[in-house]
């Protein structure tokens, strides 16, 4: 009963309570579970004990954003899930599914010194750096394999965009067509960007995941996997050689990460989803 009551308490914005932070950290469960007479005393790290137990983090947050849901984003989305769906057997038919994804503005930072971790001492790493400019990196994901591709654009434009698309069908002139799953990003709709899909005579067959839904794209998953590995936590001199690690890093993901990723969500229960909080 108690331990209840705590983890109700926890689901509680403190001002329910007449506090003013803006969240509960454990100590401050653990005074108020005393003065709501739930218990007579407890730790924090009791608190901390109960509320891992149910999967409780209050001390979190994390960033989202509302699709608006429409009968666009339905038929994009069942588009796009039919892709995702249907990959291994339009491979065989020589027809990818291709995922792209940018990461525009990626600055190049300096970090120095880096002091290594050593037994009983973690990494640290210099809180002050020097900034070198940024790079924008178009990302390329197969869906069916998860081997990744990428290049390094000069400007985030639909001229740079189109150029790099051109290349990723030069270097696979053996398929029959890929279909493109990207976001409503301005290069993506531009409309010299639609002139060039148009002109491929279906070739790419784009597929664009509905508005405010990016989360949709595979590709996103491909540079949350690659970035933690391979760029989060580098420290670059130039432009240079940070495009240079990148590219040489590829064959290195293929080689030992590379997987289809897991996708669960099906047209089917997209349906059921939409059918209930559509409104």
């Amino acid at each position: 009963m108690q331990r209840a009551q705590i983890v109700q308490l926890a689901c509680l914005e403190p001002i329910a309570r007449g506090l003013h932070i803006t969240h509960w950290a454990s100590q401050d469960l653990a005074r108020q579970a005393v003065a709501d007479g739930i218990i007579d005393s407890i730790s924090p790290r009791t608190i901390r004990r109960i509320l891992d137990d149910v999967d409780l983090q209050p001390h979190r947050t994390r960033y989202w954003r509302t699709a608006r849901l429409d009968g666009r984003f339905k038929e994009r989305a069942e588009k796009v899930l039919w892709c995702y769906g249907n990959a291994q057997r339009l491979a065989s038919q020589g027809i990818w599914t291709v995922a792209v994804d940018e990461k525009p503005n990626l600055q190049i930072l300096e970090r120095s010194p880096i002091r290594r971790a050593i037994p009983g001492s973690i990494e640290q790493r210099e809180f002050e750096y020097a900034r070198h400019g940024t790079v924008n990196l178009l990302f390329f994901l197969v869906v069916h394999t998860g081997r990744m591709e990428v290049a390094v654009e000069a400007s985030k434009d639909a001229r740079h965009y189109i150029q790099e698309l051109r290349a990723f069908q030069g270097r696979h002139q053996e398929l029959k067509g890929a279909y493109l799953i990207q976001d409503g990003d301005p290069s993506h709709t531009a409309g010299a960007t639609e002139e060039y899909l148009h002109g491929c005579r279906g070739w790419w067959r784009p597929r664009f995941t509905p508005a405010h839904a990016s989360w949709l794209n595979q590709a996103e998953m491909l540079i949350g996997a690659f970035g933690g590995r391979y760029l989060r936590r580098g420290s670059w001199v130039t432009r240079e050689e940070l495009v240079g690690h990148a590219l040489a890093s590829v064959p290195e993901y293929n080689r030992h990460y590379a997987h289809p990723f897991e996708w669960t969500w099906t047209n089917q229960q997209m349906r059921l989803w939409f059918a209930k909080h559509a409104p």
